[in-house]
């Protein structure tokens, strides 16, 4: 993090330097490397003249690559311009976060009092007039050493993930969209409007590469114990498991060397048809690793599920909003056939297709994830792209996966989520995808504030 801390003179300067030797030694012990101009830099490290501006902005632009967000702390009121004019000089384009220290009740004489309650109004109202986006902590002032400000700073930090994960994203497509799948379809020149780019490789190239491996290749060889390490394969045929670990070293290789991030992959049918299983296991372990993988070259889900997994750095699977659960409003059955990743599971097994096995045969469609979904908080996201008013969207909420009983097949659990029925409706009126993603967090404001504020998506937060 940047760090910029106000100071105007007239104020008690003692204050800029007592309050920046504070927040630095909260963002140490955070575990947050920090950029900040020194005591012998400006006067106790805080920001006020000219001079003092320019001098932080070069700094800033000297460690471009190191600085993901910027804090701005205000131990006194503060001189807003000088706050403003260094973020413009600086030109970093990342989240930038406005702290104001309260004052003590027992010290408001002019010796001591702040006055950063108001500060922090003329400091956000300069930020507006120069057009730099910034966040707010939850309460209008806080100590920097408090329960509060540290749930803000893990909050800030998780914006700060999103938006620079989600800038310069490159998402490999692996295969055409599945004719049936028409509610997945987006478009490329919309993403790439946001910085995102779609790499495409056509499925054939990747069955091609995998008919020139050797069962006996070290890279082949290699990813069968990667996969036996991951997950029990009992009962699994031998041949099948060999073209999981081919097709897995094929499309960690292609990732590797067109620098793709994470991916969408075709399935339904031709895997299976062309090739003999399915590629759920892959793509599991995959997102498993925090590289997010969605199917039926879901390219807008995959983005959803990177989002949510850089929000909360825990790994992010792609459901179906699937079932009615009873005549509950409030639960639904969360579903896919499946390719979650082990870390949603309390229990899972490899094992077959039972919905695709029907048309391509059971011998066929070996490679999925099965087993039921454990229970605990729940964030879900999706974005889309508005082909008509050329814009992104998209949906973000919290709820939770429960105990429920569920007796089905793949990878399912009961959500819960509060005016769900709302949110249903919601989807629908506004023709969103049947495909949602969803990670064990609370991180649906960190992505709204990401999405909303930075990237300038329009946005529905789904509140209780």
């Amino acid at each position: 993090m940047g760090l910029i801390v106000g100071n105007r003179g007239f104020f008690p300067d003692h204050l800029a330097k007592s309050g920046r030797e504070e927040m630095l030694r909260v963002l140490t012990a955070a575990g947050i490397d920090v950029v900040a101009l020194t005591p012998e830099q400006s006067k106790y490290g805080a920001l006020e003249t000219r001079d003092e501006v320019r001098r932080c902005a070069e700094l800033f632009k000297k460690n471009r690559e190191r600085i993901n967000g910027i804090i701005v702390t205000l131990p006194n009121f503060g001189e807003e311009r000088a706050i403003a004019d260094a973020l413009r000089f600086a030109d970093l384009h990342v989240p930038v976060l406005i702290q104001a220290t309260p004052d003590d009740p027992k010290k408001m004489t002019i010796a001591f009092r702040r006055d950063s309650f108001c500060g922090k109004m003329s400091a956000c109202n300069n930020l507006k007039q120069y057009g730099i986006a910034y966040s707010l902590t939850s309460l209008h002032t806080v100590s920097p050493d408090s329960k509060d400000f540290q749930t803000d700073l893990a909050w800030f930090a998780a914006v700060c993930r999103v938006v620079n994960g989600l800038r310069d994203l490159r998402i490999g497509s692996i295969g055409a969209r599945p004719a049936a799948f028409n509610t997945v379809r987006y478009s490329e020149k919309i993403l790439e409007s946001q910085g995102i780019s779609v790499e495409t490789v056509d499925l054939s190239e990747i069955l091609g590469r995998i008919a020139k491996l050797k069962d006996t290749d070290s890279g082949v060889e290699g990813k069968m114990q990667d996969i036996r390490k991951y997950v029990t394969t009992k009962g699994i045929p031998e041949p099948a498991l060999i073209k999981m670990a081919k097709l897995g070293f094929v499309i960690d290789d292609w990732m590797k060397s067109t620098d793709v991030k994470v991916s969408a992959v075709q399935c339904w049918t031709a895997m299976e048809e062309y090739f003999g299983v399915v590629p759920c296991t892959i793509m599991s372990m995959m997102s498993n690793n925090l590289i997010p993988s969605a199917c039926e070259v879901d390219v807008c889900g995959t983005l959803s599920m990177h989002a949510l997994a850089l929000a909360s750095e825990t790994p992010s699977a792609l459901l179906d909003w699937n079932n009615n659960y009873g005549d509950d409003p409030n639960k639904a059955v969360c579903f896919h056939c499946s390719n979650l990743p082990k870390h949603f599971f309390q229990d899972v097994r490899m094992d077959f297709q039972e919905i695709i096995a029907g048309t391509v045969g059971k011998e066929n469609t070996f490679g999925t994830m099965v087993g039921r979904v454990k229970s605990g908080p729940m964030s879900f996201a999706r974005f889309s792209t508005d082909d008509t008013a050329g814009a992104m969207r998209g949906y973000v909420g919290d709820g939770a996966f429960t105990n429920d009983s569920l007796n089905t097949f793949g990878g399912a659990g009961v959500v819960e989520i509060p005016r769900l029925q709302h949110l249903l409706h919601y989807i629908c009126e506004n023709g969103f995808e049947h495909h949602v993603a969803a990670n064990f967090s609370t991180v649906a404001g960190a992505v709204h504030e990401a999405a909303v504020r930075y990237l300038g998506w329009q946005m529905y937060w789904h509140r209780n």
